[in-house]
């Protein structure tokens, strides 16, 4: 049966759900997002995307109550990599909430969902890297290509008023960089600066030679949107000249289709093969108290299409 039928696009998919991501393995739909209260990091799966919202969410590992990893436990992501199960998320601190640095879960055994998962502590820079995750650091994703693995995330400039940016690095292991950080993108333009100036929440598709990078820009209200850089499948990844930047946003809230603040998205397949954008939105232009802790983010899917460049178009309607 083609998932056309079973599937509801841009609509909410499972509820009070921000930063949503989807892994799959082994004929398994993985699921997880930060979660309302930022309390930890729970997983559920199913065999389908369409069995998602109802299957069993199970908590895999609960925030401490003091130091690192204490609040504010944002956008995990499950991976498979290096032989092992990787969960990469942010945290704060209890007394600073907003000391928000990003850390790694393993898990050695092949049910992520009921683990154990070990803490390896805050993702380790290269050795002759001196500046990564020093200060505000989140939103990490990774990507394989060519026998390489990537690392990609937000970081805020640590001088004057805060500007967060993406970064990339190659990897030496599920919880190591390899190579130093390279600047990919900063907030260039007026969309990507309202309320603050964001470049955020990366997201990796790949299609026909080329490695799209979607990223969330501007605050976390109806201003949220989605930009996107392009690099060839044989270009240098960290070469920062390799991406190419697009000069509007690929994704923003439409008020027609009641969508707002579309953002934080990753990529699945759907049973059928086609690809998916997994994101998040709210359904009110109107947002009670501060905007990061109103929990009305819902989860939300979006066939991805494509156009005659090879160019992913991503609609709302």
């Amino acid at each position: 049966m083609s998932t056309d039928r079973k599937l509801r696009y841009n609509e909410p998919w499972i509820l009070q759900r921000a930063d949503p991501y989807v892994y799959c393995r082994d004929g398994w739909y993985y699921f997880t997002a930060s979660l309302p209260q930022y309390d930890g990091i729970a997983l559920r799966r199913a065999r389908s995307l369409e069995e998602l919202p109802a299957a069993e969410e199970v908590m895999i590992w609960r925030k401490h109550e003091s130091g690192p990893m204490s609040a504010n436990i944002w956008a995990p992501e499950l991976h498979y990599l290096f032989g092992r199960w990787y969960i990469y998320y942010a945290g704060g601190e209890v007394g600073d909430i907003f000391n928000i640095r990003p850390y790694v879960l393993e898990c050695r055994s092949e049910d992520p969902m009921s683990g154990p998962w070990v803490e390896m502590g805050k993702m380790r820079r290269a050795a002759e890297d001196i500046f990564s995750f020093e200060a505000f650091s989140l939103d990490a994703t990774v990507f394989e290509h060519r026998g390489e693995w990537y690392y990609i995330w937000a970081e805020k400039v640590s001088v004057g008023p805060q500007i967060s940016n993406l970064y990339i690095a190659k990897m030496e292991n599920g919880y190591t960089l390899k190579t130093v950080q390279v600047l990919l993108t900063t907030p260039d333009y007026d969309w990507e600066r309202v309320g603050f100036w964001v470049n955020e929440g990366p997201g990796i598709l790949k299609h026909d030679g080329k490695i799209f990078l979607t990223y969330s820009a501007s605050s976390t209200g109806v201003c949220y949107c989605v930009g996107m850089l392009t690099a060839d499948e044989d270009s240098d990844l960290l070469d920062p000249r390799s991406w190419t930047k697009e000069r509007y946003p690929v994704l923003k809230s439409d008020s027609s289709l009641e969508i707002y603040g579309p953002g934080h998205n990753s990529f699945t397949k759907d049973e059928d093969g086609n690809d998916v954008m997994v994101y998040h939105a709210r359904k009110e232009a109107e947002i009670e108290g501060d905007p990061l802790y109103n929990p009305n983010r819902h989860a939300m899917l979006m066939k991805v299409q494509w156009d005659e460049k090879g160019t992913p178009v991503f609609s709302l309607s």
